[in-house]
């Protein structure tokens, strides 16, 4: 305990950490107050009937923008269409040669592509704002709807909730660049928090309710999920080395090379987003039907603890795991650049040999992994098959334990290379915390 306290007073004397320490909670409570505002036109009261009582994907989807889409509130879409298109123009860039030119440019490649994305950002809000309307207007909303603002109430929630997402993207930009951690990536994470004590509060009631189980299945559940997360870490953090030599090199009287090094192959290399592109794939449907979630086939894409649905989600989340793994990770780029610096792998030849052989590896470690991370993904709903309250559920698994574990670790990787910059004692005495900045570029870390 002593330690802890000399930690934090450490992180404390830093003046740039406690900066941005102070600059990230500052954005982040804005974000939080941003999310009880209502939109014109509705009346708060009235939602008191309605709040929370979101289910299955368009949970999730309130979940992620920390209760402001049951709220009714101008950043109902939060950050959501801001990584959607943040997506595409990742995978465009990848596979369009055009966009791999620009951004190869440097800088202004970077600001051309971010520039775009914005662009593209607005055009997902509007549509998405849209179908949000046509939902606002089902039972339980329509009640809320204030008559005489009704000639005024589509077009003013297009463009607020417009600007309410392009604000929370401006928030996150903001926290990257003068704050701690990944901007975007906090945005969600303290979205997914906030309910966190009332699921807590809720399943604790709920357990010692008549016939619930009593206080002892609830310490029970709680000793699982710290298992589940502590499982999750190692998923994270997990990877497979591959030794690599490089030849010694003489120039004048110095030995340049003969040093063992060794390549990370991370058992999670596509991080979240094979999750992420799965749910985006389920939610599609429920965009178009404009969120109606009636129908027969609507109802088991929103029900997790369906069993048609975790067999689709887990197919997904495989397909995409591999798909999103070899478009992140070129084995032949890897070979030639060891080549370049005079590396190789014991036994293997330099040049295609290796880059099959890392590709093989790469191969074997992604399926384990992309196994876990669909198991991961599914946890939610068999918990609540189990028992467990719909919203303490979905913090056994899924995007949000995974986005909350990473991001978590991110930080305090920030917050140790800090401390060790000023050769203060890091956070932990057996090893350096690892994040996943190497696994992914994309906007939720």
């Amino acid at each position: 305990m002593k330690k802890f306290i000399e930690t934090l007073k450490n992180i404390w004397t830093i003046d740039e950490l406690r900066q941005k320490i102070v600059v990230t909670l500052a954005l982040l409570i804005t974000y939080r107050l941003g999310t009880h505002i209502v939109l014109p036109g509705i009346d708060p009261n009235a939602l008191e009937a309605v709040k929370g009582k979101t289910t299955g994907l368009l949970g999730l989807f309130d979940q992620f923008a920390g209760g402001a889409f049951s709220q009714a509130s101008i950043l109902a879409l939060g950050i959501m269409p801001y990584i959607s298109a943040s997506i595409f123009m990742q995978l465009v860039t990848i596979l369009v040669p055009q966009f791999q030119k620009i951004q190869k440019e440097g800088e202004s490649g970077r600001k051309k592509i971010n520039q775009w994305t914005r662009y593209l950002t607005v055009l997902v809000t509007v549509f998405q704002a849209g179908a949000y309307i046509t939902y606002l207007q089902s039972p339980g909303y329509k009640e809320a709807l204030i008559p005489a603002y009704e000639p005024f109430f589509v077009i003013s929630t297009i463009i607020l909730l417009t600007a309410g997402t392009l604000f929370v993207m401006w928030l996150g930009e903001k926290i990257t660049d003068k704050g701690l951690g990944n901007g975007t990536s906090l945005i969600i994470m303290v979205g997914i928090l906030a309910r966190l004590p009332q699921s807590f509060l809720q399943e604790f009631t709920a357990k010692n309710s008549k016939g619930g189980g009593g206080v002892l299945v609830f310490i029970i559940e709680i000793a699982i999920l710290v298992a589940i997360i502590m499982g999750l870490i190692v998923l994270v953090q997990g990877v497979r080395k591959i030794a690599i030599n490089y030849a010694k090199q003489i120039v004048g009287n110095k030995q340049f090379g003969g040093a063992r090094q060794f390549l990370p192959i991370k058992v999670n290399s596509a991080g979240v987003m094979p999750i992420i592109f799965a749910q985006a794939i389920i939610f599609i449907p429920t965009i178009f039907a404009k969120f109606d979630t009636t129908g027969d086939f609507m109802k088991i894409l929103n029900d997790h603890s369906n069993g048609w649905y975790m067999l689709i989600y887990s197919v997904l989340v495989i397909g995409f795991t591999y798909l999103y793994t070899a478009i992140i990770f070129n084995p032949k780029q890897i070979a030639e650049d060891l080549k370049r610096n005079n590396g190789f792998i014991p036994g293997v030849k330099p040049g295609q040999p290796t880059a099959d052989y890392i590709g093989s590896v790469m191969d074997k470690v992604t399926l384990p992994g992309a196994i876990l991370l669909a198991f991961v993904g599914i946890l939610p709903g068999v918990a609540q098959k189990l028992g467990v309250t719909g919203g303490f559920s979905s913090f056994f698994g899924g995007t949000s334990l995974l986005i909350m574990v990473g991001v978590i670790l991110d930080t305090l990787q920030q917050i140790e290379t800090h401390l060790l910059m000023r050769q203060y004692d890091g956070l932990m005495s057996g090893g350096r915390i690892q994040g996943r900045q190497a696994v992914s570029s994309s906007p939720i870390g």
